[in-house]
């Protein structure tokens, strides 16, 4: 083996190539090095997430989800992405600020890489925190193309145990077709309690929460034709009792980093016999930790949150979605000896749990005039719409891409962005190449802006401010729904920087 093959076989080591939720300590040597390298191959694969489901999907490296990739704050990055999925590909990197050219967007920021095509993704993972990659060509996300990234923040505080886990669906793609064009017999999945909870807060706060409030009334029992029916619902690869579990002993703090990396599915996960503390959104750290009973968790959202092990015991991590599928999107965590213990679950409802919000975690307050201190030098005001069944349109300010309104800034500008949405679900709206700060929900301000890359939109009216600094490297970055069906059906604009 020469030295070459030597730093790719030990670097691709270091960076956590590894289906297990717990992540291991990063080594001396992979933190001494100044460039970490990979190979990073999409392709068929065929796997049993049930015992009576098999999907023929696509992976990166031969498993779902992809290898967790792991650096180091200023450390170099290189991918050797290799495309053998039988159609064009290309790797998004998810919440990263990095040039331009590496955003991996087809036609866009990059030429799609072709069928039997190679292509070097090389750029400083930054920022620090929790990013993920996947597909940008549709419905290669939804196949199984997409996997966690962690670039660690020496300035972190440090965990007796950390473990990425990623909640994903197993989609029938027959039925993600029929959502594309608007004619799915799917139903909406929610979980229990959640109606129920939404009218509560309405009356302690006297609006009502962007909570998903798309079946509301007659339309609860009609299928809207935008859902997508699921043949399972996974973490980390695996329907429970099959997922691996997390061992731990008395007096650990524990840091779980969850990533919804469902196509369309927002997620409302707890942890039996305990209280999660939230100290990062999509990867930033909050300016304020959050202690909740539950994570609501939008299609690629993630969020770190944090527990202490009390006492011996066994307890599940679980979706609350309340079908028989969300009994699989589980995972065992337990002290030695209670492995085969009966698990303590969630409670089973979402009724009268204090879950995490943005309003909550950001403090809603009365709206502030203006939003933000300072000057705005652009600004813009995008209404979200489409949706009726039958019309494959995702629309913003009507239109859809590639004719929707752009956002034109010059390098130091400070851009305000506002939607509103006029649809009846909510939308995970995502901002590639930088870091903005949600500053308005609803109609209040929030007292402490969550730093994010991604937002759900309430619905019904419902609206949503970001505020960000135009300091990126320059090109068009797209800015776009990330539920996968809307995406495939226009919602998406871009923010172009301008040559000074």
């Amino acid at each position: 083996m020469n030295r070459r093959d030597l730093l790719k076989w030990m670097s691709t080591s270091a960076l956590g190539v590894m289906s297990a939720a717990v992540l291991p300590p990063m080594s001396a040597w992979a933190k001494d090095q100044d460039m970490l390298e990979m190979t990073l191959t999409a392709q068929p694969y065929t796997y049993t997430p049930l015992p009576n489901v098999t999907f023929s999907g696509l992976a990166y490296n031969g498993q779902i989800p992809g290898p967790v990739i792991r650096t180091r704050a200023g450390q170099r990055f290189r991918a050797r992405f290799l495309n053998r999925t039988g159609t064009d590909s290309t790797v998004h990197w998810h919440g990263m600020i990095i040039p331009n050219d590496m955003d991996g967007v087809p036609n866009v920021t990059q030429k799609p890489v072709p069928d039997g095509g190679a292509f070097i993704y090389d750029f400083m993972p930054a920022p620090t925190g929790f990013r993920w990659y996947h597909s940008h060509v549709s419905p290669q996300a939804a196949l199984g193309l997409f996997g966690a990234f962690i670039v660690d923040d020496p300035h972190d505080e440090k965990a007796d145990v950390e473990a990425v886990l990623v909640f994903h669906d197993v989609p029938n793609m027959q039925s993600f077709r029929a959502a594309v064009k608007g004619v799915s017999d799917a139903p909406m999945v929610e979980p229990p309690g959640l109606h129920g909870q939404m009218k509560m807060k309405s009356m302690n706060m006297g609006a009502m929460h962007p909570m998903d409030m798309k079946h509301m009334g007659q339309k609860h029992m009609m299928a809207m034709g935008d859902e997508v029916a699921y043949l399972a619902r996974c973490v980390n690869g695996a329907a429970y009792p099959r997922t691996r579990p997390i061992k731990v002993k008395v007096g650990d703090r524990v840091r779980l980093r969850i990533l919804n990396a469902s196509p369309t599915m927002t997620h409302y996960i707890a942890l039996g016999g305990h209280k999660l503390t939230v100290t990062h959104s999509d990867g930033n750290l909050m300016e304020r930790p959050v202690t909740v009973e539950a994570l609501r968790v939008g299609v690629a959202e993630r969020y770190d949150a944090w527990f202490e092990v009390a006492k011996e015991g066994a307890w599940l991590l679980e979706d609350l979605a309340g079908d028989q599928l969300s009994r699989g999107q589980a995972l065992l965590i337990h002290t030695a000896g209670m492995e085969k213990a009966p698990p303590i679950k969630p409670i089973q409802t979402l009724a009268g749990v204090e879950y995490f919000t943005y309003p909550l975690a950001g403090v809603a307050e009365p709206l502030r005039h203006p939003l933000v201190r300072e000057r705005i030098d652009v600004e813009a005001n995008f209404i979200l719409g489409g949706g009726k069944r039958g019309v494959p349109r995702w629309t913003i300010n009507g239109e859809v891409w590639p004719h929707t309104p752009k956002i034109r800034v010059r390098r130091g500008d400070r851009v305000l962005v506002r939607f509103k949405n006029h649809t009846d679900m909510s939308h995970p709206m995502h901002l590639h190449g930088h870091v903005f700060k949600l500053v308005e929900l609803d109609g209040k301000s929030l007292k402490y802006p969550l730093p994010k890359d991604t937002t759900l939109i309430p619905p019904n009216g419902g609206t949503g401010s970001w505020f960000f600094e135009a300091t990126s490297p320059p090109g068009r970055w797209v800015l776009h729904c990330h539920n996968e069906v809307h995406h495939a059906d226009g919602m998406m604009t871009e923010v172009d920087y301008l040559k000074s």
